[in-house]
């Protein structure tokens, strides 16, 4: 069983100072409490659904090093956030036999707290590192020779007694997690034996993640309702499972049960404003504003237009919207494309 060590302070970015929306897929500070979220995390590969492609590469990475008795390769994951880096990081201790320790980058500020976590590590234990984009280049460049020889060069000492040492480190896989890989410095980049974008999921892989929740939560689950749910979280786990939540919720205070219809979990959408795409009233105030426009408009001027923080529309509402097609980043500005005046002509009808 995979043991996770408590995370340092948590990352103070602007969308923290938001209020978040239901259909973001960053996480509550519910959702990352190790208590509530271990109780519906996969254990086992087997148990991770969705990604077949992807978990047949791991199960020969896991399996091939288990019959070495070698540790794991290094491994980074990256996609968006709610897509499962850190259930598989997990997810893959437990197949290995061994513990997992777990932090987010923006805990990292100085060299002594990489160097405390590297030496506090056992022989084929794993460090999750999440954010792992957010480590200054200090923090890097003690990594690189941790992870490719397994030793720490550290200098200690000051002036003329200035002089360089050389730790020895038991072997350790690293796993990172990404939402920005692109941010990744090449050195640390290449140092990652195994990397897989994790892709977001298809309706039918949300709507066996949200029966299986919903069997968790001693949730009886219409086949139709968990379709209407899964085609509301936008591809994500995280929001999938959280919109189930609302939905018992609903059905828990006014019909007295925890009998799910269709018609509770289509009720409890437009309760929360969401439609079958997914949007909620921020996206779809946002392709409003370029369609009354009608011209490219700039981050800061679609903000100011909607009252809204620009990095809070351009990290969590412009990606959803650019991969279903309804909006295009140009030279010049955002503008609505076919499919997003389709989409605002059927909704006015």
């Amino acid at each position: 069983m995979a043991i996770i060590s408590s995370s340092l302070n948590e990352s103070n970015s602007p969308r923290s100072n938001k209020a978040l929306r239901i259909v973001s897929s960053e996480a509550i500070a519910e959702e990352k409490s190790p208590s509530i979220t271990n109780a519906y995390r996969p254990q086992l590969l087997q148990e991770f659904i969705g990604h077949e492609k992807l978990k047949d590469s791991l199960r020969i990475a896991i399996d091939a090093s288990l019959y070495r008795k070698e540790c794991l390769d290094h491994v980074l994951f990256y996609g968006q956030p709610g897509l499962g880096k850190t259930s598989l990081a997990l997810l893959m201790a437990n197949e290995m036999k061994t513990k997992c320790k777990m932090t987010n980058a923006s805990s990292i500020e100085r060299p002594r707290d990489i160097v405390g976590l590297l030496l506090g590590l056992k022989e084929n234990e794993i460090l999750f590192i999440d954010e792992i984009h957010r480590l200054n280049k200090l923090t890097e460049e003690i990594l690189y020779s941790a992870m490719e020889d397994y030793k720490l060069d550290l200098t200690v000492g000051a002036n003329r007694g200035t002089r360089s040492r050389s730790i020895s480190l038991p072997r350790f896989t690293l796993i990172g997690a990404t939402t920005k890989v692109g941010s990744i410095s090449s050195p640390l980049r290449d140092r990652f034996g195994i990397s897989h974008k994790i892709n977001l999921y298809s309706s039918t892989e949300l709507q066996d993640i949200i029966s299986s929740f919903a069997s968790t939560l001693d949730i009886r689950l219409h086949k139709e309702a968990s379709l209407i749910i899964a085609n509301c979280s936008r591809g994500t786990p995280r929001i999938a499972l959280r919109l189930l939540k609302r939905v018992r919720d609903y059905s828990q205070v006014v019909e007295k049960n925890n009998n799910i219809s269709p018609e509770i979990a289509q009720q409890v959408m437009k309760c929360q404003n969401i439609d079958c795409y997914g949007l909620d009233e921020t996206d779809r105030k946002f392709i409003n504003l370029l369609q009354i426009n009608r011209r490219p408009m700039g981050l800061d001027s679609i903000a100011a237009g909607l009252n809204e923080d620009p990095s809070m529309l351009e990290l969590i509402v412009e990606p959803y919207l650019l991969q279903l097609g309804f909006i295009s980043r140009t030279p010049r500005g955002r503008i609505l494309n076919p499919l997003g005046e389709e989409y605002i002509n059927k909704s006015s009808q």
